[in-house]
């Protein structure tokens, strides 16, 4: 396994749980969706595996892993290449075909024009094309992302899809929340449903079906299903 989280409780105070009794894993080309309502916990879990709450106890286990988060971050004064040229030096055991990779990687993203230019000028869905670059020069065996497709355009989206597909090959495993249930009910193998800070259900679609009653629904439906009987079970 590439992941392995056992959430006690996590927060942002000592006075403030905001997620808790979350228990799950993410192995070696797989590709597991995090899905649930908004203020569900799923960007705060994501921070609990990062280590980015102020509050937490329980155990997270995880090796070398690339992180796209929902809001692209980048260092001002530093253009997109030399945000690629500052990665080299900080990953050992690469040659040149690092920046071979990072030039195929930019014409795929169509993001040739930007290369020498500063990324807090380029606009929200640009500025996220450079960042699914930088996460997928890495080649880690662990990506984690957060709502990768706010922001990026149909012909961006697939071509995401197809580089994730890829790396699952390669044998990469993939944590990705989000908010698109049809792409997600397409690309995931499994799911985590988090509600109101809780782990709700977690498995493969069929498992999600079967456990919400609505045995050849969709995604979306059986999710509603799911969230409304917690909802009404309070």
């Amino acid at each position: 396994m590439l992941l392995t989280v056992d959430i006690n409780e996590g927060g942002y105070s000592e006075n403030a749980t905001v997620i808790k009794d979350i228990q799950f894993t993410v192995n070696s080309g797989e590709l597991v969706g995090l899905i649930g309502p908004n203020g569900a916990g799923k960007s705060s879990t994501i921070k609990g595996i990062l280590g980015i709450l102020h509050k937490f106890s329980g155990n997270i286990e995880i090796g070398d892993y690339s992180y796209i988060p929902e809001r692209p971050i980048f260092y001002e004064n530093m253009t997109l290449w030399e945000h690629i040229d500052f990665l080299f030096s900080t990953v050992t055991g690469q040659s040149q075909e690092f920046f071979s990779r990072a030039e195929e990687l930019i014409e795929t993203f169509r993001l040739k024009k930007y290369t020498h230019q500063y990324p807090q000028n380029f606009s929200k869905g640009t500025q996220q094309k450079g960042m699914i670059v930088l996460a997928l020069l890495k080649q880690p065996d662990l990506y984690i992302i957060d709502e990768p497709f706010m922001g990026l355009d149909p012909k961006a989206t697939k071509m995401l899809l197809n580089q994730l597909e890829l790396e699952k090959k390669r044998g990469a495993g993939i944590l990705m929340s989000t908010h698109v249930l049809d792409t997600a009910e397409k690309i995931c193998d499994r799911f985590v449903l988090i509600d109101e800070g809780r782990l709700i259900f977690e498995g493969k679609l069929e498992d999600i079906r079967q456990q919400s009653g609505n045995t050849n629904g969709a995604l979306l439906d059986c999710f509603d299903i799911l969230t409304d009987v917690k909802t009404h079970e309070k």
